[in-house]
């Protein structure tokens, strides 16, 4: 299983960014999708996900500002990011899990939103 991250960068305050995830040697239509972060000093924190069914779910703290979405064909994931705060800053994994809950994890993508 391969996931490779992309799209992490430096942006301002009220910015956007779009984060990509594609994914390798997984039947990709079958696995929950999503992505977690990790600040400097903090623990990793869940972020979002997509099921394979495209319902989605957010954590309160980038509720309608984020948006996680799949597409299939191209076996990836995407975190479009909007109205960037500093305290989004942070290292952002993806992940793919199955229906046991096991994770698999992508190798992360910094994100840095300067004030």
């Amino acid at each position: 299983v391969q996931l490779q991250a992309s799209g992490g960068g430096l942006v301002q305050a009220g910015g956007s960014l779009r984060l990509s995830c594609a994914a390798s040697g997984i039947n990709f239509n079958l696995y929950r999708m999503g992505w977690y972060r990790q600040a400097p000093g903090k623990q990793r924190e869940w972020v979002a996900f997509v099921t394979s069914g495209g319902t989605t779910n957010y954590a309160d703290s980038v509720e309608d500002r984020f948006t996680c979405s799949r597409d299939d064909r191209k076996k990836t994931v995407y975190l479009e990011m909007e109205t960037l705060k500093p305290e989004d800053t942070a290292v952002y994994y993806c992940y793919a899990e199955t229906r046991s809950r096991t994770k698999y994890w992508g190798q992360g993508t910094q994100v840095t939103v300067s004030s």
